[in-house]
């Protein structure tokens, strides 16, 4: 466990890349301010986990000091003004008594990310497709299953839908961002994955897009594809603003493989990304869902 001595002073901003849109116009309104002080909640232990020049053992003392900041936010009695990351807790305590939030949850995000921090400082590669889901489990699918809980929808269809755009959503980032997390040490193929098709420790760590490249990252896209299509049925329980904010999240991630395609899914040398033009292209399949 990381030592409690060191600085948990919340580092500046950091501004980011996004995808897809949180909190935004198509949100229930009512539910805005909760929606808004989760997404602030991971955004921040990501940061965390990821940002500026820090140590593992600094990032873990910081995630460490971070957690303990979520259990105090838990109580009953204001969070303090002069505490760390205040900004970030007193709107998450509101979010937590008011809809009774299960922390749990939120918990999982920082178990996620801290495996994150131990696992880039350890070189450690995935053995196979049910490790690297454990960690979408409880990095991607948290998410989900909170915004859910916001809605009142608690059936377990509804949950596994959720689980399973999420999920795809974490693996469509990983996928998107290959040769970026190649370059930080982050490690996503898996090994069965690299082995089954034939692409090197060697080809990987120079990011060279060989055949085996391409054939790798294109069953990997694959299998993110069918996995979000069989969570798409989520979009028609979810009633309402939900419901269409839901079906832009997913065509933006059928976008981005889309992207991934077009690039001969050489994502080890290129990153593709959305353009305004996606966003109608984006438009008119979600009002076909």
């Amino acid at each position: 466990m990381p030592p409690d001595n060191l600085s948990a002073s919340a580092p500046p901003p950091v501004v980011h890349y996004e995808n897809f849109p949180v909190a935004s116009v198509l949100c229930p309104p009512a539910l805005r301010s909760p929606i808004a002080a989760i997404y602030h909640f991971a955004r921040t232990a990501d940061d965390l986990a990821d940002e500026g020049a820090a140590s593992a053992h600094e990032r873990l003392a910081q995630l460490h000091a971070f957690r303990a900041a979520l259990q105090q936010a838990t109580a009953t009695t204001p969070y303090p003004t002069e505490a760390p990351w205040f900004a970030v807790m007193r709107p998450l305590q509101a979010a937590i008594q008011r809809y009774q939030l299960p922390v749990n949850l939120l918990e999982d995000l920082l178990d996620a990310f801290s495996q994150d921090v131990r696992y880039t400082a350890d070189g450690h590669r995935y053995a196979d497709e049910a490790e690297l889901l454990d960690y979408c489990r409880r990095s991607a699918n948290p998410v989900g299953r909170l915004l859910l809980h916001l809605y009142g929808i608690d059936a377990p269809q509804a949950l596994a839908w959720s689980d399973d755009i999420c999920t795809a959503l974490q693996l469509i980032n990983f996928w998107q961002d290959l040769g970026r997390d190649i370059a930080q040490r982050r490690y996503y193929l898996p090994l069965d994955g690299c082995a089954q098709f034939g692409y090197s420790e060697a080809d990987m760590q120079a990011a060279r897009p060989t055949p085996s490249a391409t054939n790798l990252v294109a069953s990997l896209a694959h299998s993110a594809r069918a996995r979000m299509l069989n969570g798409t049925p989520l979009v028609h329980h979810i009633p309402g603003r939900a419901g269409w904010e839901l079906r832009l999240v997913v065509q933006g991630g059928l976008r981005i493989l889309d992207k991934i395609e077009a690039v001969d899914h050489a994502t080890v040398r290129q990153r593709p990304v959305l353009r305004w033009w996606d966003y109608a292209v984006m438009l008119w399949r979600a009002a076909w869902m």
